[in-house]
């Protein structure tokens, strides 16, 4: 086999974290926004509601820039 066609370990090592990173903002994001909606009238459901859509949003991207950074390391040649 070619050299040129060898996955690249190291962006595959960062794309791993990025998409363990987003598992962990999958479960955080939820789970703060059930707390958020199930306590609404105490006088931090707007903060703690703002910052569950930031996780759940922060999710979606890195699951993308995951995905994306694994790929690169397995297809891309440099």
């Amino acid at each position: 086999m070619d050299e040129n066609n060898r996955t690249d370990k190291e962006i595959l090592t960062k794309g791993i974290r990025q998409m363990a990173l987003c598992l962990l903002l999958m479960f955080l994001g939820p789970f703060m926004m059930h707390i958020a909606i199930s306590n609404q009238e105490k006088s931090l459901y707007i903060p703690i509601l703002i910052v569950a859509a930031i996780l759940c949003a922060s999710a979606i991207y890195f699951l993308f820039k995951g995905l994306n950074t694994i790929l690169d390391s397995i297809f891309k040649k440099k």
